[in-house]
């Protein structure tokens, strides 16, 4: 039998029950140079968390959803400063569904790090300290999940923040052009656009936001050019 909606969320929260109330369940930290947004080409240390409420038809961080280890905001600030990078970014999974990220941001930032919050934007982002630099990536409709999309969030935007369209088609293309206009993003912040990995051509994009003039900035997933698509903790 095929589970209600209600049923699939709460599956896919399953690997957050039992985390201490102090803790946090992570995936993995590890340095990079970061592959996407404004601050693609830099050395950065990444966290990634455990755990997604979304499901993209084209997720590439599948291996997220599931494994990790509960870590205390210590040992995870311990961490990053071994890896002795001023960038750091909170990816996931969607990092907003475990509320100790919260603090673990404002510590950073108190700490005199530049922090990435990568997240898909179908979480409240209102509490986020705002000196997080969030990059919201409003689900397309080619990836299954648009209508998870908060757009409440739009309000909370700063003018350091950004907005990530991922494109499998013409379709989603149009449609985050729908977006930009109604919400007038480009007045407001940095809109990022990339494609779907081995679905759209790369040059296919850049000649259409040439052509339709569009204030946005292409993005080529940079680490997986200088590494395999598959590989892990890069």
């Amino acid at each position: 039998m095929a589970l209600s909606p209600a049923e699939q969320q709460k599956k896919r929260l399953l690997p957050l029950e039992n985390v201490d109330k102090d803790g946090l369940k992570i995936h993995e930290i590890y340095a990079s140079i970061q592959g996407e947004s404004s601050y693609a080409g830099l050395p950065c240390t990444f966290i990634r968390t455990t755990a997604c409420n979304l499901r993209c038809h084209y997720c590439d961080t599948p291996h997220a959803f599931y494994e990790g280890t509960v870590w205390s905001i210590a040992h995870v600030l311990e961490r990053v400063h071994t890896l002795k990078h001023s960038l750091v970014e909170i990816t996931g999974g969607e990092p907003l569904l475990q509320a100790n990220v919260l603090p673990l941001m404002t510590k950073l930032c108190d700490l005199n790090y530049k922090v990435l919050l990568e997240t898909s934007g179908s979480r409240d982002t209102a509490p986020v300290d705002k000196r997080v630099i969030k990059i919201i990536d409003l689900k397309t409709p080619s990836s299954g999940e648009a209508a998870a999309n908060l757009y409440n969030n739009l309000e909370h935007l700063l003018p350091h923040d950004e907005i990530k369209f991922v494109l499998g088609n013409r379709e989603d293309y149009e449609w985050a052009k729908s977006m930009m206009h109604t919400y007038d993003l480009t007045s407001r912040c940095t809109v990022l656009m990339g494609i779907v990995w081995n679905t759209l051509a790369n040059q296919e994009l850049a000649e259409w936001i040439i052509q339709d003039h569009l204030h946005v900035r292409m993005q080529v997933q940079t680490h997986k050019w200088i590494w395999s698509p598959e590989a892990r903790g890069v």
